[in-house]
């Protein structure tokens, strides 16, 4: 009770001095973001290790590939028995911080981990970001209980937790700070959390690297050009395809989880099939180059040569591993797919091959989480500011071309995309298409009953 009185008591004296509120809140949220921040960046060290050390037992051992669809039974199994909720993944996380009244459960990170070691250990193709976040957010919960903070706090804690969790599995602090705020809404930054984030991003990112010597991969954007009206228009053609692209790889992605859902309502079974699958698949490209992360197709983006179509490829074994119910990310996949697509494009467009894959990098990035501040800002801490123009250039261009579509279906629609579609609040990404279907039904439906009025009154 004296701990309780004491903090009601300097709550009521902050209220009288507004800078004296300033302040505890600037100490309040640099001490709380920071402790997410450091269970977040722990936690994603300990999976970046454990993803190097799969991936290289995988890459030594290739008849592991065929333990696939085992390996995804299994997970999902596990999933059903003991995950509850962590099977929304970071949908879960964005219902939170919405309006939901779930509870987080800590299991959701021992989980996910898992589940994403044995992806990648039999090749899967998949990302890491979605583990790191679900994580994050899973450890900033539990943080939250044991101080037992408010509503409204507890929001900002679990964004925190995304931020702590995408700036520690990337290396990418300021991205990771933007990237927090700005995914839960489309077209809406809550400037309350911006703090708390960036504690979260930083020390995250800090205690990965230097307490736990997690090393990040980097590339070279090689020559930028000058910015001059061709090369722009260049760029928006690029970026439109970026756009398009993203939306081909949620949708599909999407499309697939409710098919075999629906074709397989035993989780373990339809993981099994869709492992049996991408060994089908495999046979069938003739190549393993698109199973894991796809960190090969990035660095020859980048530095050689990719087939044309590499990028399609990638974007259908990932689809097809994440739409059976496999665990990971899938932003490290669409780094790869946007690479090797503007890798490809380059030739057509006569653009230098690694500036356009570092815009296809972000741009497909972008287009899929609909976050065009926060993928901008990555692109300069990864490929510095020589190319900034053209780095907001994609990001813009995309973000408007893949529509109300993307990777995290219980992302909301604060702001439309364009004032011609109206988007009641509330909505979305999972809604809107529900909504869309029901105007289009009610438009044909008014057709219908116009045609038979008019036929009636013919008679």
């Amino acid at each position: 009770m004296g701990m309780r009185n004491w903090i009601e008591e300097w709550t009521a004296l902050a209220r009288r001095a507004s800078h004296l509120a300033l302040w505890s809140t600037f100490i309040k949220w640099t001490i709380l973001g920071s402790v997410v921040g450091l269970l977040s960046g722990t936690a994603s060290a300990l999976f970046l290790h454990g993803l190097d050390y799969v991936t290289n037992v995988r890459m030594n051992h290739g008849w592991l590939l065929f333990l696939l669809p085992l390996g995804g039974a299994l997970v999902s199994y596990l999933y059903m028995k003991l995950g509850g909720s962590s099977a929304k993944g970071n949908n879960l996380i964005l219902e939170q911080i919405g309006e939901g009244q779930e509870t987080i459960p800590l299991r959701m990170a021992p989980l996910v981990l898992f589940g994403t070691l044995v992806t990648h250990l039999f090749g899967g193709s998949a990302g890491r970001e979605g583990t790191a976040v679900q994580m994050g957010g899973s450890l900033a919960e539990w943080f939250g209980k044991i101080i037992r903070i408010d509503a409204a706090d507890r929001k900002i804690l679990l964004m925190c937790g995304i931020s702590g969790g995408f700036a520690s599995v990337f290396g990418t602090p300021l991205a990771g700070t933007v990237f927090g705020l700005e995914v839960i809404a489309i077209g809406l930054i809550s400037h309350r959390a911006l703090l708390p984030c960036f504690a979260a991003a930083f020390v995250g990112d800090l205690t990965a690297t230097r307490l736990w010597n997690v090393h990040h991969l980097h590339y070279q954007i090689g020559i930028v050009p000058s910015v001059e009206l061709p090369i722009v228009l260049k760029v928006v053609i690029a970026s439109i395809l970026f756009g398009l692209i993203s939306l081909l790889f949620s949708e599909l992605t999407h499309a697939l989880k409710r098919r075999f859902s629906a074709l397989f309502p035993n989780a373990a079974i339809k993981s099994a099939v869709g492992g049996g699958l991408v060994i089908l698949l495999v046979a069938i490209v003739g190549t393993r180059d698109y199973l894991g992360l796809g960190i090969p197709l990035i660095q020859d983006s980048f530095q050689g040569e990719v087939s044309p179509f590499a990028f399609l490829w990638k974007l259908l074994f990932t689809s097809l591993t994440l739409g059976t119910g496999f665990q990971g990310g899938e932003v490290t996949p669409l780094f790869a797919i946007g690479a090797a697509l503007g890798h490809s494009l380059a030739s057509i467009l006569g653009l230098y091959a690694p500036f356009l894959a570092a815009l296809g990098f972000i741009g497909v990035f972008c287009g899929a989480t609909n976050t065009p501040i926060a993928c901008f800002i990555m692109g300069i801490e990864l490929f510095g500011s020589e190319a900034a123009v053209y780095l907001f250039i994609a990001c813009l261009v995309s973000y408007l071309f893949s529509g109300h579509t993307g990777i995290y279906t219980s992302q909301r629609i604060g702001v439309s995309k364009s004032g011609l579609l109206v988007v009641p609040d509330g909505t979305t990404l999972a809604t809107v298409k529900t909504l869309r279907r029901e105007a289009a039904a009610a438009q044909v439906a008014s057709k219908q009953e116009t045609l038979e009025s008019e036929r009636l009154k013919g008679e």
